[in-house]
């Protein structure tokens, strides 16, 4: 692993920036820069395609992060994922035998970093709550809301307490701070919290309550699948794409069907969330399920993270399923072997028991908890969260206190400190999963003289990856999956029926089926046969030669150029 910035600090727009154009001028061979979109705000949504001959379709693996504004971890594991992919090109790796090492060469990385520049950059320079994008759609005159301001010039936004008889939070007498929930027998003071800043469209007199997702748009609620409008969808915009930021994910999508594998990177928790993001495990396909069990063994291994079901653990209300996510569109629309990480195991850092369902860490912390948060903070994480309060005259409320926590370093994001290791076991496992992908191949040609001047042209092609050339099992059907076709181009001699040129093969079976097949079992163990391959003949008039080609959109195409007769 090098020194590079991104394992010791988490980067703005400018040095993201400076990173990637530094990829592409060292290795102009390997590593190709673009631009899916500029934002509102003038900046580039970067995609870095790295592989040899990037413009030659073949499967390809699809990494993002960042699409909300404050998890910036993402973007440093994308860049670790990217830096890895661009290792695998330079001196033999070490960590990946010879056959693995050929097979991630010819896959292609496509790893856009950040999502949303516009909104990391808001929280990596104020502060303050932004979950996307740091913008209004303008739907509606605006209704009195809070808008961040650094009230006391410390360059971040933290929080505005102020004491009320019906407050519902009281200062902790060990942490300053530290905020906690009151119950009934706390003696005051008592508070009330709200986010530094000041009200817009404010009447003078009633103070609105900080809205999570009002009037903006969550990136992660905007995609086409399984679309809800608000308010059955809150954060969902206008329309399935309505933001330039997941409309330039769409089309990429679309016009790229070789995506095979998606990895939507956010944080934080420390766990892998997979399809089924609607229904339970039970309404999933046998086969996709076998392949998560598989993924779950290996981000076990090289993470220590566990892996959920979206559905079954991490809905925020059971039973009721999110709409309009990323990973579901690459899932179910694209045939992706797709999955979200929430990085920085911050629970397990505190050694808090896991609940049944894992969505529950997330309002389940008790005041004894919290406490140990605030003591975690100043031993391990340098104090970067809680700061005590300053006593100010607020524009508009009068006397206040701000101060509080600035949840940016360790509760959205892991300290620097820990990136490397962080960064180090999400490349290795991804990598893995990119040696899944399908991997054409020509196995063998032979040409067998026949009576009367004809040749028979004899082709084995087959499939030598892990996926089926379909990808997960369940994608089989989607228009994404052409079936494999191939041609015979002769010079010099010609087809004894033209119109026998064109063939239609289907699809071509890889060899694994995850975790859970009962084939593999000791007391009945068997293979499917021979799916994976399939033999073509051609008959041929004259000598000269012949040139196979087979493929589809998704794969790409493989060729190979046989002499027909002696000369």
């Amino acid at each position: 692993m090098s020194d590079a910035p991104f394992y010791r600090e988490y980067l703005d727009y400018a040095a993201l920036t400076r990173q990637l154009q530094h990829w592409a001028e060292r290795h102009p061979d390997l590593v190709r820069l673009q631009s899916l979109q500029t934002t509102p705000e003038k900046r580039e949504i970067w995609l870095l395609t790295i592989g040899l001959e990037p413009e030659r379709p073949r499967p390809a693996v699809w990494v993002d992060g960042n699409m909300h504004a404050g998890e910036l971890a993402g973007s440093s594991v994308a860049l670790a994922i990217a830096e890895a992919a661009i290792a695998l090109h330079m001196d033999d790796d070490p960590q990946w035998p010879d056959h693995l090492l050929a097979q991630l060469r010819d896959v292609l990385f496509h790893i856009c970093p950040r999502i949303s520049p516009d909104g990391a950059e808001a929280v990596l320079t104020r502060g303050g709550f932004v979950r996307s994008v740091p913008r209004n759609p303008g739907r509606q005159p605006l209704e009195a809301c809070w808008e961040p301001a650094d009230l006391d010039g410390d360059g971040r936004c933290r929080f505005i307490r102020m004491e009320d008889p019906a407050g519902d939070f009281v200062a902790s007498a060990d942490h300053p701070g530290l905020m906690l929930p009151r119950v009934a027998d706390d003696p005051p003071p008592w508070y009330r919290l709200f986010p530094e800043g000041e009200i817009v469209n404010w009447d003078g007199r009633t103070i609105p309550e900080p809205a999570f997702l009002r009037q903006t748009t969550d990136l992660n609620r905007n995609f086409p699948w399984n679309w809800a409008p608000e308010p059955a969808q809150l954060g969902a915009g206008d329309y399935p794409g309505s933001e330039p930021e997941s409309r330039a994910i769409i089309q990429f999508a679309t016009a790229n069907p070789n995506l095979y594998a998606w990895l939507n990177l956010h944080t934080f928790g420390g766990v892998f969330i997979r399809p089924l993001g609607e229904k339970p495990d039970s309404d999933m396909h046998g086969g996709d399920l076998a392949l998560y069990r598989q993924l779950e063994a290996w981000a076990e291994e090289d993470t220590g993270y566990p892996t959920v079901s979206g559905y079954e653990e991490f809905t925020y209300e059971p039973g009721k399923p999110l709409h309009g996510d990323l990973t579901d569109f690459a899932y179910h629309q694209r045939g992706c072997l797709a999955e979200v990480c929430e990085l920085w195991d911050l629970f397990t850092r505190l050694g808090l028991p896991r609940p049944k369902r894992f969505v529950d860490y997330y309002a389940s912390l008790s005041r004894e908890d919290m406490e140990a948060l605030a003591g975690w903070d100043a031993k391990e994480n340098r104090g970067r969260i809680f700061r005590n309060w300053t006593a100010i005259d607020h524009p508009q409320l009068g006397p206040v206190e701000v101060g509080g926590q600035d949840p940016l370093i360790g509760l959205w994001n892991p300290p620097p400190e820990a990136l490397p290791g962080l960064c180090r076991g999400m490349a290795r496992y991804w990598l893995r999963v990119a040696a899944m992908l399908p991997r054409l191949v020509i196995e063998r040609t032979q040409v067998t003289t026949l009576d009367g001047g004809n040749y028979a042209v004899e082709v084995d092609v087959a499939n030598h990856g892990y996926l089926g050339t379909c990808g997960i099992p369940s994608s089989r059907d989607l228009p994404v999956n052409h079936p494999l076709r191939a041609s015979l181009v002769t010079t010099g001699c010609s087809l004894l029926a033209a119109e026998d040129n064109a063939r239609e093969i289907g699809q071509l079976d890889g060899w694994g089926r995850g975790v859970g097949d009962g084939s593999h079992m000791p007391w009945f163990q068997r293979s499917v046969g021979n799916r994976r391959r399939e033999t073509l003949r051609w008959i041929v008039r004259g000598e000269g030669t012949g040139t196979v080609r087979v493929g589809n959109q998704r794969l790409g195409w493989v060729e190979r150029t046989v002499a027909v007769g002696e000369g």
